[in-house]
């Protein structure tokens, strides 16, 4: 498996500056995705990155930002696309979207690494891996399609997904390999349906505070040591996430340990906020 490695925010289509025209009063926001989007692991209940964009738009360019929330926990990329393809409310909210924010593929992965958790051997885990990837690179397509069948002129700002176990298994180089090919297909993929952009929050919500490469591999060593197993099971993955009391990753909630809580959606948002205000052809009238 060749993974090419990324954390910058590279725009994926070319950029349209807003500063020297005349820009918009309030702007609509749909976002549409996965439990990411619906907020879960928030504890301020106010809808993860969803809510806190939406005041920081406000704040930063004294516009009214109107949302559309239509994220589902548990949902992968299909099941996000036979939700649109039957709410007209949905179509015509996405007809009516100055912006367009995604999250989508960590449900397509969460799913195939379960398939493959008690895989014999790395050969075997990669080949399952790359099958997969090509599998969600079709659906993935298949969304992104129908999402510019509603509104061909919005930008589209798609997050990546993140390994929520990282900092537990920082040794175990198969899943953030598996993470970073996931992130290159989604990434090659949104290319093709410009305006579009990739927010890239994989190191960010991975690593959490562990930011420097020594940090990193005290980590690796200390985990190695915890977790003789190098790969992950659905036996420590379910102990992982029962932890009710602590999380290694302080932008993860210890709700289930897998989804960010109010600081790491904070994180997410400073990070979509950060791309929105380098391509902001959204904010043109």
């Amino acid at each position: 498996m060749q993974i090419t490695k990324h954390d910058s925010n590279t725009p994926v289509t070319q950029q349209t500056k807003a500063d020297s025209k005349q820009t918009k009063s309030s702007i609509n926001l749909v976002a549409l995705g996965d439990s990411l989007t619906q907020g879960v692991g928030d504890q301020s209940k106010n809808g993860g990155y969803v809510g806190i964009i939406k005041d920081k738009l406000a704040s930063t360019y004294d516009i009214k930002v109107h949302t559309s929330n239509y994220g589902v926990s548990g949902d992968r990329s299909d099941q996000i696309l036979t939700r649109l393809d039957k709410s007209t409310k949905f179509q015509n909210n996405l007809k009516s979207a100055d912006v367009i924010v995604m999250t989508v593929g960590g449900n397509d992965l969460l799913q195939l690494l379960q398939k493959v958790a008690f895989a014999s051997s790395t050969s075997e885990i990669t080949s399952s891996l790359n099958s997969g990837s090509k599998t969600y690179d079709k659906k993935l397509n298949q969304l992104l399609t129908q999402v510019r069948k509603y509104n061909t002129d919005a930008p589209i700002f798609l997050f990546s997904i993140y390994n929520p176990f990282y900092v537990y298994f920082a040794h175990v180089d198969s899943l953030t390999d598996s993470v970073h090919e996931w992130n290159d297909t989604s990434k090659e993929t949104l290319s093709k349906y410009g305006p579009a952009y990739f927010v890239d929050v994989d190191n960010l919500m991975s690593h959490g505070q562990y930011t420097t490469k020594a940090e990193q591999a005290k980590l690796a060593k200390e985990d190695a040591a915890t977790n003789s197993q190098n790969k992950l099971t659905q036996k420590v993955t379910s102990k992982i996430m029962s932890e009710s009391d602590k999380n290694l990753n302080k932008y993860i909630s210890t709700d289930d340990n897998f989804h960010p809580n109010h600081l790491g959606y904070e994180k997410m948002s400073d990070k979509l906020l950060s791309v929105m205000k380098t391509n902001n052809s959204w904010l043109n009238k």
